[in-house]
């Protein structure tokens, strides 16, 4: 007796659900034979470019700055500060130029920009000179000519080679309220009124002790390092950058003594001077146990031989509500807290 065989057409369709079936099975087998757990659901961030805008400089950007706006946006190298919208990246406005027809007439060049935190027409920009002008953006849609202007002016008898160069301004920086501007040359920090152009409110020694060795600082080109400053969100405080590491809080209260100096470390006592006062509770004075105190004294001698001038501080910014300081050292980002 021959028996009957019956073929039953699959569908292709079907056959594509039992395979997908059957490896649903083959996995969940797996996964329940190994218990495999999930360790972390961690959400990396990676930072996108969204737009470029270029062909707008000839020389390095220095600065660039937002408005408080929302809407624009300055950028500035030697010769010129250009105004952006950020919707657009085809097409900027010169506002300020200071390249002469003739370069062998030019005397100073830009260092910085930085728009005003409040008013949205107002910006500040900095010179090679040491000078600091303030200009309107409703003035002209060119801004030659500026509101105002704060330098101060030397002391007669006292201009040496590096007068000049000791004097060019690296950093500015607006007070949260738009009241002061924070200035840094290589020197000191200044602290300056905006309702005063005569002259800064406070003059803050950084490197005093260097002015013995500004000869050798021209040699190795230490002398154009452009370290920044910044100011504590409340105004009662100002910081910058040195060498060694290190970096210096002042108090920016008329008549304060307040000095502290921090190195950005991972083990900020490696360095700590001998018997240092206790810091005060409530200022960034207390940021790290690893503290140095006094006026010129950042654990060299008097000349300064022992400061390592390959590490320098150049880069740190303020919190802008909170008590903290982030600072960039090498390949490294230090946060102090007080």
């Amino acid at each position: 007796m021959v028996p009957l065989v019956v073929q039953v057409p699959v569908l292709p369709s079907l056959l594509f659900q039992m395979v997908d079936v059957q490896k649903s099975l083959i996995a969940s087998t797996v996964i329940s034979y190994f218990h495999l757990e999930v360790t972390s659901q961690d959400v990396n961030l990676v930072a996108r470019c969204r737009r470029v805008y270029a062909h707008a400089h000839d020389y390095h950007i220095n600065s660039i700055s937002n408005n408080s706006d929302g809407e624009t946006f300055i950028s500035a190298d030697d010769l010129r500060i250009n105004l952006w919208n950020l919707e657009i990246n085809s097409q900027s406005f010169n506002i300020v130029d200071v390249k002469p027809t003739n370069m062998e007439d030019l005397t100073e060049v830009i260092t910085c920009a930085e728009f005003h935190p409040t008013h949205c027409n107002t910006l500040a920009y900095s010179s090679s000179k040491g000078s600091i002008r303030l200009i309107d953006l409703r003035q002209s849609a060119l801004c030659d000519n500026h509101s105002k202007i704060f330098e101060e002016h030397e002391a007669p008898g006292a201009r040496s080679f590096f007068t000049e160069i000791i004097a060019s301004i690296s950093d500015v920086k607006f007070s949260r309220d738009g009241r002061y501007l924070l200035s840094r040359d290589y020197m000191t920090l200044k602290l300056w009124d905006l309702n005063m152009d005569s002259g800064p409110v406070s003059t803050f020694q950084v490197h005093e002790h260097l002015r013995p060795r500004l000869c050798d600082l021209y040699e190795n080109d230490s002398i154009f390092d452009k370290f920044e400053c910044c100011l504590s969100g409340d105004g009662l405080h100002v910081a910058t950058g040195s060498y060694g590491n290190l970096f210096r809080v002042f108090g920016s209260t008329p008549g304060s003594m307040e000095v502290t100096t921090l190195e950005a470390s991972r083990n900020p006592m490696r360095r700590q001077i001998a018997n240092p006062t206790r810091p005060t509770r409530g200022t960034l004075t207390s940021m790290t146990r690893g503290v140095r105190r006094g006026g010129e004294n950042l654990g060299v001698d008097a000349n300064g031989n022992s400061l390592d001038f390959s590490t320098k501080l150049l880069h740190l910014a303020w919190h802008p509500t909170e008590n903290s300081i982030a600072c960039a050292a090498a390949n490294s980002l230090y946060m102090y807290y007080a």
